[in-house]
């Protein structure tokens, strides 16, 4: 081969090498460069345990970056959201349990809802948490849990360059015969909203796997009537892989129903919206 060819299969390799790295990193944005409108760019935060942090299989379709969608990452700043979408959490547990979770098709239905919007997600979720690890100051006794501080940390952060607009959550393996459960919610609900500033902030949580009866999920269907503008998901009819981890299509309209019944808090679809 000679001297010229080699330089150009070179060129040719570090050009395809280059291509390849663009393709499969992450596009980073930074809080200087995202030209969304700060109303235009609505927050949403995303905590919880395992089905919240993802444990659905996904395609590699499934993991293309949604468009009109970011995600704040480790370092608190944006990229291109694509799955597994609580891969930046700062409590997550390994990297290879975080698989796809109800914000992938939550943002999908929320940006079909609205096409002049923007998405950042804050997904911060860690799989076996009970409710009580997400308390306010848990973190003072429990160096450990930051869970909570760690959500209003990073979601203040995301509001610097956008608008905040609700929280999901998904909890309640761990608490699934817990009779305290709606007091504990409620709670947890007021503090997240007096620490970000939205004392009427919407919050839809969703019920777990139904192929037992448990009894959080008839607790937990009575917070709508117990906390204002909040929603409740409902498990009917979803499959779970094992005892409690929702399979792909089950966990694609799980947060499919996440983002009508957000709408539907927020006021922008009538009540009568299934799920």
């Amino acid at each position: 081969m000679s001297t010229h060819q080699t330089k150009s299969h070179t060129f040719a390799m570090l050009l395809l090498f280059v291509c390849l790295i663009t393709t499969v990193m992450p596009q980073l944005v930074r809080a200087e460069e995202v030209n969304v409108p700060k109303d235009k760019l609505h927050i949403y935060l995303c905590i919880g345990q395992s089905n919240m942090a993802g444990r659905a299989p996904y395609t590699k379709e499934d993991a293309k970056p949604i468009d009109r969608c970011l995600l704040l990452n480790a370092d608190d700043q944006w990229e291109a959201a694509a799955i597994p979408l609580n891969k930046h959490s700062t409590i997550r547990k390994q990297i290879g349990m975080q698989k796809m979770n109800p914000s992938y098709m939550f943002a999908k239905t929320m940006l079909q809802a609205d096409k002049d919007i923007t998405i950042g997600l804050v997904v911060n979720a860690k799989g076996g948490t009970r409710i009580d690890q997400w308390k306010k100051g848990m973190e003072k006794h429990k160096p450990e849990d930051p869970f909570y501080v760690e959500a209003v940390r990073r979601t203040k952060i995301a509001m610097q360059t956008g608008t905040l607009k609700g929280i999901i959550w998904h909890q309640g393996e761990a608490n699934r015969k817990d009779p305290k459960y709606i007091e504990k919610i409620s709670q947890l609900i007021a503090n997240l909203r007096e620490d970000l500033g939205t004392p009427d902030l919407p919050f839809v949580c969703g019920q777990i796997n139904m192929a037992e009866e448990q009894p959080i999920n008839t607790l937990i269907l009575e917070l709508p009537r117990q906390v204002p503008h909040t929603g409740v998901v409902s498990a009917e009819g979803l499959v779970a892989m094992d005892a409690w981890h929702f399979d792909r299509s089950s966990m694609m309209e799980l947060g499919t129903r996440y983002g009508k019944k957000m709408l539907e808090v927020q006021g922008k679809v009538k009540s009568h919206v299934t799920h």
